[in-house]
């Protein structure tokens, strides 16, 4: 069989064994769940499978072996902390059939998607959902800015950002990646590709392609990370279908800001940060693409962000039910010291990852007494 004889040869060239995900498996290709099994019993090595495309007649296979070959290009070159490892490739061709498939290495928190919008994993806290951003921001701007040759994703959404097991993020599927525009030209004409709702729109208009069309693409997701909603969801109401029409009736700068905010979050979230985080999207989506910032200066952003003064954080906690005119001081002695120790431990979790004058200041505010 196609499928066998491809596996031996990975592993015979790669000289380790390959772990298949068989849930991957069933959403890639069609196989026998009896074939499926059996693959999944092989040694576990920290690698994962990944079929990219249907067995398919030869005659029809032109476009998926395009994108495959683009895959192997890139992933072959291209070297960053947040982006997916290739580990081996390999293509069998026979007689009536075609089968092309990619190791990577094992994402063992699989996507982005799965834990924003999937009801079967845990919530991301506030926190990791800072530095998946900052992480799929510094793998943007390699691509953009770290090569010699300029790298254009043209498919940035959630499901391609994957999370090892210390949810550190990794962009992966480069199968619709382009190189950039050549020195003297301002953009790449190409045919529309991508996917809906994530596309820019001066893209989509012209097909002229450029680096701020992935940078369009950025600004979609870091609105569905601070909701937890998907850029198009058609089971709600007319006004909510469309996430950024439906965000923009909850302007950065009012008090009806916060009710865009994830409800899983539970609140456990710094008001001030989302807020600059949500202009830092709307500057990412700027209708003309000549007004959106690079990714590296998007990159520089987060990190001002991520790194402002602690006590922000443990200060400015905000829920979007509380009452515009409601006394600010209406709890007794009681309620303050609760308040106090969930703040702390707040702060706690926030000090993990935070080092110097920071870390400092997070000290005294742990050792300071019950107001």
């Amino acid at each position: 069989m196609v499928l066998i004889r491809c596996l031996r040869l990975v592993k015979a060239a790669l000289g380790v064994s390959i772990k298949v995900r068989s849930s991957l498996l069933m959403e890639k290709v069609n196989l026998p769940w009896l074939l499926l099994k059996s693959l999944a019993r092989m040694a576990c090595r920290p690698y994962v499978l990944l079929l990219m495309s249907r067995t398919v007649n030869l005659r029809i296979s032109s476009k998926g072996h395009k994108q495959w070959v683009a895959e192997v290009q890139f992933l072959g070159v291209v070297k960053h902390p947040n982006l997916v490892k290739l580990v081996g490739y390999c293509a069998v061709n026979g007689e009536r059939e075609i089968q092309r498939l990619l190791v990577y290495e094992f994402m063992q928190n699989k996507s982005l998607e799965d834990h924003l919008f999937g009801q079967a994993f845990p919530t991301l806290s506030w926190e990791t959902r800072l530095r998946i951003m900052l992480g799929a921001a510094e793998g943007l701007a390699y691509l953009h800015e770290g090569l010699e040759v300029q790298v254009i994703y043209r498919d940035f959404k959630a499901s391609n950002v994957l999370l090892d097991e210390n949810f550190n993020p990794k962009l992966s599927d480069f199968g619709l990646a382009r190189e950039g525009p050549m020195a003297g030209n301002t953009h790449v004409s190409t045919a529309v590709v991508g996917t809906y709702g994530y596309a820019a729109p001066d893209y989509i208009e012209t097909g002229h392609l450029t680096d701020k069309s992935d940078v369009w693409s950025f600004g979609v997701v870091l609105y569905e990370i601070i909701t937890g909603r998907r850029s198009l969801e058609r089971g709600r109401a007319k006004p909510e279908q469309k996430l950024l029409d439906w965000v923009k009736l909850f302007p950065v700068d009012s008090k009806k800001f916060g009710s865009i905010m994830d409800p899983r979050l539970e609140n456990r979230f710094s008001i001030g940060a989302a807020r600059d985080i949500a202009k830092l999207a709307n500057s990412c989506l700027s209708k003309s693409h000549k007004d959106r910032p690079k990714m590296s200066r998007v990159v520089d952003r987060l990190k001002q962000i991520i790194q402002a003064p602690i006590e922000v954080y443990g200060e400015d906690l905000e829920s979007p039910e509380v009452s515009d005119t409601e006394p600010e001081n209406k709890s007794n002695q009681s309620n303050v010291s609760e308040s106090w120790k969930r703040r702390m431990a707040h702060l706690a979790k926030l000090g993990e990852h935070v080092e110097g004058a920071s870390g400092r200041r997070l000290m005294m505010l742990q050792r300071a007494k019950v107001p």
